[in-house]
């Protein structure tokens, strides 16, 4: 099994998800007492959310690098960023290791994908929604028709991440807002949803959405197992 070397503390809340997720992922696919061969490096949030809202991205590439290569000296033999927003600066990071980054729009196109599915509604941080590095890969890659809510429901949406959900809390009133955006956008032709922040997990279960639920921190900690195993 390779040794997966994973990014996290954005926040550690949902890092926490991935190592449950990738541990368990590997016990079933073993059985036994395996688990996963791991390295986990966890930067400070409360550094990083300062520098993505005041436009800092080159500054927070620098930690993540920093965070990477020292996974990579660690024994790691792929990367995994425990965090949507962040894989704004996927192409920096790849950029100064050696060891590939498995990249979190991918593994999640490729399940909308295999769904038979072609427009999809996303919900994440406002940078995450607003900006391309996310959608656009999703649009050229993968060929995908993404749908974002208006200006009004992308402050809610990353009001709750950030105000709550960072910090572990999860209220009924902030689910109940999400569910309403999420039925505008299938009204709007979404033929299902991605939970574009590893965050929403905490809050939404596909119980919750009327159509599929692209629950990201899932998809990629289970992916993240895949590649360890293959050959």
């Amino acid at each position: 099994m390779k040794t997966i070397g994973l990014i996290g503390g954005m926040s550690w809340e949902s890092s926490i998800e991935y190592y449950r997720i990738i541990n368990e992922t590997t016990r079933a696919r073993l059985g036994g007492l395996h688990s996963a061969k791991s390295v986990m490096y966890t930067v400070d949030f409360a550094e990083i959310e300062t520098l993505q809202h005041q436009n800092r991205w080159a500054d927070a590439a620098q930690i993540l690098i920093a965070a990477a290569q020292s996974l990579d000296r660690a024994g790691a033999d792929f990367l995994v960023l425990c965090t949507n927003t962040m894989h704004k600066l996927a192409p920096d990071i790849e950029a100064n290791v050696s060891i590939p980054l498995l990249h979190i729009a991918d593994a999640t196109a490729q399940k909308i994908q295999a769904a038979g599915l072609k427009t999809i509604g996303l919900l994440g941080t406002r940078f995450t929604m607003e900006q391309d590095f996310y959608k656009g890969r999703l649009v050229e890659r993968f060929g995908l028709n993404v749908l974002v809510p208006g200006a009004e429901a992308r402050a809610v949406v990353h009001e709750v991440i950030y105000d709550e959900l960072c910090l572990g809390i999860t209220r009924l009133e902030s689910k109940v807002r999400y569910v309403q955006i999420i039925e505008q956008l299938i009204e709007a032709g979404a033929e299902g949803i991605i939970s574009g922040c590893t965050e929403i997990e905490l809050l939404l279960q596909q119980a919750d959405c009327p159509v599929p639920l692209f629950a990201t921190t899932q998809i990629h900690a289970e992916a993240a197992v895949e590649y360890a195993l293959a050959n």
